[in-house]
């Protein structure tokens, strides 16, 4: 999908925030953000079974008491208010500390 093809959305999510995936059951915490669908095809086929929007936000999100990160489009994401921290080996890589419910970003940002 071309990126001039579609109406971007606005994220309703932030870098840090803890989410939970309603389908799946799981807490994660998002690591970056992409404004529209941005792998192959073939992956959208193959993963995305719930055939979500391509042209809404998709998030990356470090999943709890796993190694893996996901790929998972907005619309199956849900606040996750239990402000519990997420067990992940990566989490130090991209936050410092887990403040108010939300992780802080360990980069400064001009």
């Amino acid at each position: 999908m071309k990126e001039s093809n579609c109406k971007i959305t606005m994220a309703k999510y932030s870098i840090g925030d803890l989410v939970h995936h309603k389908l799946f059951d799981y807490r994660g915490v998002i690591v970056d953000i992409d404004p529209y669908f941005q792998l192959t095809d073939q992956w959208y086929e193959t993963v995305a079974r719930s055939r979500p929007p391509k042209n809404e936000p998709w998030y990356h999100v470090l999943v709890h008491q796993a190694t893996h990160a996901t790929y998972v489009a907005e619309q199956n994401l849900e606040p996750d208010s239990s402000d519990k921290e997420i067990i992940h080996p990566l989490i130090d890589t991209f936050f410092t500390d887990l403040k108010d419910g939300r992780y802080i970003n360990s980069e400064k940002v001009n």
